[in-house]
């Protein structure tokens, strides 16, 4: 009997360490490089990262499709409320910045001085949607 339950807890050891293991690879490459964060956003990222993570990965925001300023200040204060995010309210206000350059500026090319900008495609500020299918394109 003393045998099986060595194995047992040893067994259960093994596990734990590779699940801790592979917990530990995957924070550290499961968010975005900050080599393609501009410097006056890394700030904001690294709040963003650092709460947002504790409840589901980063992925999950960044991969969204979402690009209403709108619909993400509803997001973030839901999640502020989960007790387990740690988000204060002053870390509301960084998250919401980088969320924004994210989902909307990204993108977009910089403005050299004095150069004006244009207005974005109504398209470029909504969610993405599935009942917008172009029929020219088969969707």
């Amino acid at each position: 009997m003393r045998g099986s339950t060595w194995l047992g807890t040893s067994m259960a050891a093994a596990l734990a360490a590779t699940v801790l293991a592979c917990a530990s690879t995957m924070e550290q490459t499961e968010g975005m490089s900050t080599a393609g964060v501009p410097p006056e956003q890394r700030a904001d990222y690294a709040i963003f990262a650092q709460r947002c993570s504790k409840c589901h990965s980063l992925a999950r925001p960044l991969n969204s499709g979402i690009t209403d300023d709108g619909f993400w200040r509803m997001y973030v204060a839901k999640m502020r409320h989960q007790p387990a995010s740690g988000i204060t309210e002053g870390d509301t206000a960084p998250i919401l910045r980088f969320l924004h350059w994210y989902s909307v500026d990204r993108d977009r090319p910089k403005l050299d001085a004095g150069e004006e900008a244009t207005a974005p495609a109504p398209a470029e500020h909504s969610a993405k949607s599935i009942d917008k299918a172009d029929p020219a394109d088969g969707g």
